[in-house]
């Protein structure tokens, strides 16, 4: 692929819907606009993660390693599943409630830090995504001889792209038109949003 075919795959790679956006959906819908944002710097954040760690060699060390590759499928698909058992337990809770306390502790470092973790976390257990810059990576090296710095430009891409898609997706989430939807029907979005990530978590569990 050329650099023009890696740049328009990065882009669907990064809009296509998986366990990152519904926890972005589930956090922006139940705490705001800036909680969303947060999150979704902490998946752009998780990217980073990946592209360090693809570009020095590390990731193929964990693709041949049977166990170490089981450590953290397991691990991801365990938070994945406690994010949506969380969410099924809250799921009764008035939506405008929590947004008027978490709007209250908007400043505190606590609640900053635990959802910016949310969504560093989600993205960086998640070895599918391991295994995509892998593939991708690899693909790059193959290309060219000057594939340190191509490599780190391209992942630097992702890292940006990601972090900007999900702050959109947070905007428009909290957008006017939408928080009239969210207010009534939040309750049934926490529900869903649970179930979608103990649902990623049980089959991210059982693939090989």
């Amino acid at each position: 692929m050329d650099i023009l075919s890696f740049a328009l795959f990065g882009l669907l790679i990064v809009i296509s819907p998986g366990a990152d956006t519904i926890l972005l959906f589930r956090n922006s819908a139940r705490y705001g606009r800036r909680i969303g944002i947060i999150t979704a710097l902490g998946i752009g954040a998780g990217v980073g993660v990946h592209v360090t760690y693809s570009v020095i060699g590390i990731s193929h060390l964990i693709s041949q390693s049977v166990w170490l590759f089981s450590v953290i499928k397991y691990i991801g698909a365990g938070y994945l599943i406690y994010l949506g058992i969380t969410s099924l337990f809250s799921s009764k809770r008035s939506l405008t409630t929590e947004k008027f306390v978490e709007d209250n502790n908007i400043h505190s470092n606590i609640s900053v830090f635990r959802h910016f973790l949310q969504g560093f976390l989600c993205n960086t257990l998640n070895p599918k995504t391991m295994l995509f810059f892998l593939s991708i990576f690899t693909q790059i090296a193959a290309a060219t001889t000057n594939n340190s710095l191509l490599m780190i430009s391209y992942g630097g891409y992702l890292a940006i792209l990601h972090a900007l898609w999900f702050c959109l997706l947070a905007c428009l989430v909290t957008s006017s038109a939408a928080t009239l939807y969210l207010e009534k029907f939040g309750h049934r979005i926490n529900q869903t949003c649970g179930v979608g990530l103990i649902l990623f978590g049980t089959l991210l569990s059982a693939t090989a």
